[in-house]
């Protein structure tokens, strides 16, 4: 019989949830069919999704960033389906490979702050900051590393031990070794710890993806003194933040900071391939690959794959070519002038940020006694009821598709797609200023989801 994968997607259409909760993760399963986040998703094509009912979904996640260019843009696809049809000899291995050498030319001459002009392949964001800790190793010889709280780089053994999210350390905080955590901002406190000259490499997001926290200006300004000052490298990761995200090319050209080492991932894929990229300076590289008998002491199988470094070379044009950068500074800019238009109208939220299509709504206790009764009776159950109280209306109700920005955190992420348009984000406006106003009275509507969630969490 032939291999038919059309009909196999048909065949099994709406045994997502099931497959999940029986062969790969049963309590991500339970989660998603709790809050209702569990539609068949049957196509997805731009900023959009679609279940098997019909009804258009608004992506306000973009598969947490992948997503840039939108799903399933016409180019990519038809990037992919020239390769295929090229029989090309992929993963020699012992050999070279032509797309990874261009796409490495194409990242060093045409986007990579100065001075970064070497490429290291691999498949992930994670592993690419696993891979610049190595690096930073190699080439100062020194064994620790200082990282911000609320940063997050990944959740490997390596990228813990840089990770200033206590929910995921915190099981493994016995094997995790080499870190030291500095407040998001606090130069005085960076300065206290690189002196101590032991410090191999400070690590960073431009801007904190779990709760979108910009830092002060002069911040990553003066990290960028210190650590030259120290001999001690700056590690930008990026992976978020980079190719348009924050409405640059990347997030440390807010404040013109040239880092040592940077990570990307997520946007680079186009949403097809995983890839992950290290970008840092020939003398880094002939520290960590320091002979011919060490041209191999940092590798990863799928790395420099073809596939990959296709969507790579193909994503970046279409990047640049489309305006995705500038369309992010320009639609992100709106959606954050419309929010604080609804800040100033609803005291359930405290404060909007963001820059360029990374924006964060973090909502306060409010000042009327009614609406703090329920927000004190959420918050004694779960800290993250809240958020959920929110987000379930915004997907049952208006079809639009958020995240709570990390536990514990009343803090609701838009990363939309870089193709975001103004009939997009007066679609997103129009329902969210609904459930707002659902919010505010109570007893209501969602202070009754909330209380269904309670239920299902005390169980």
């Amino acid at each position: 019989m032939p291999f038919d994968l059309r009909e196999i997607m048909q065949r099994s259409q709406g045994k997502q949830l099931s497959l999940l909760s029986e062969y790969i993760n049963p309590q991500m399963a339970k989660v998603l069919k709790t809050l209702g986040f569990d539609p068949v998703y049957v196509l997805g094509q731009g900023a959009h999704l679609w279940d098997d009912k019909g009804n258009d979904y608004l992506d306000m996640l973009a598969g947490f960033g992948v997503f840039a260019v939108g799903r399933s843009h016409p180019r990519v696809k038809d990037a992919i389906r020239q390769y295929l049809d090229l029989d090309s000899p992929n993963l020699v291995k012992m050999g070279t490979q032509l797309f990874a050498g261009l796409l490495a030319q194409k990242l060093v001459e045409e986007f990579a702050p100065p001075g970064l002009d070497t490429v290291f392949f691999c498949n992930s964001g994670a592993e690419a900051l696993d891979g610049a800790l190595k690096f930073a190793h190699a080439y100062t010889r020194r064994k620790r590393f200082v990282y911000c709280d609320q940063g997050y780089h990944g959740l490997t053994l390596g990228t813990l031990a840089v990770n200033g999210c206590k929910e995921f350390r915190a099981d493994y905080e016995a094997v995790l070794n080499g870190g030291t955590e500095v407040p998001f901002g606090d130069t005085a406190r960076l300065e206290a710890e690189l002196s101590r000259g032991d410090m191999a490499a400070f690590v960073v997001e431009p801007v904190i993806g779990h709760g979108v926290f910009i830092p002060p200006d002069d911040f990553l300004p003066k990290a960028r003194e210190i650590c030259s000052r120290y001999g001690t490298l700056f590690i930008a990761d990026e992976v978020q933040t980079g190719f348009g995200r924050t409405g640059k090319l990347f997030g440390c050209d807010h404040w013109n900071v040239v880092p040592d080492i940077m990570t990307l991932s997520k946007s680079l894929s186009g949403g097809y391939c995983p890839i992950g990229a290290i970008l840092y300076p020939r003398k880094v590289y002939e520290k960590v690959f320091s002979s011919m008998d060490r041209c191999m002491v940092h590798s990863t199988t799928f790395g420099q794959n073809d596939l990959a470094a296709v969507c790579g070379l193909i994503t970046l044009e279409v990047i640049r070519e489309e305006g995705l950068i500038e369309n992010s500074a320009l639609i992100g800019a709106y959606l954050v002038d419309r929010l604080r238009e609804l800040a100033a109208k609803y005291e359930l939220i405290r404060e909007v940020r963001g820059l360029g299509l990374m924006i964060a709504i973090e909502f306060g206790e409010p000042r009327s006694l009614s609406l703090r009764t329920g927000w004190k009776m959420i918050h004694g159950i779960h800290k993250d009821l809240f958020c959920q109280s929110i987000l379930v209306p915004l997907i049952m109700d208006h079809h639009i598709l958020a995240q709570v920005s990390g536990h514990g955190r009343d803090i609701i992420k838009l990363i939309p797609p870089l193709v975001f348009d103004h009939a997009d984000a007066d679609r997103f406006i129009a329902a969210f200023d609904q459930v707002l106003a659902a919010a505010h009275r109570f007893p209501g509507p969602i202070w009754e989801v909330g209380s269904r969630l309670a239920r299902v969490a005390l169980r």
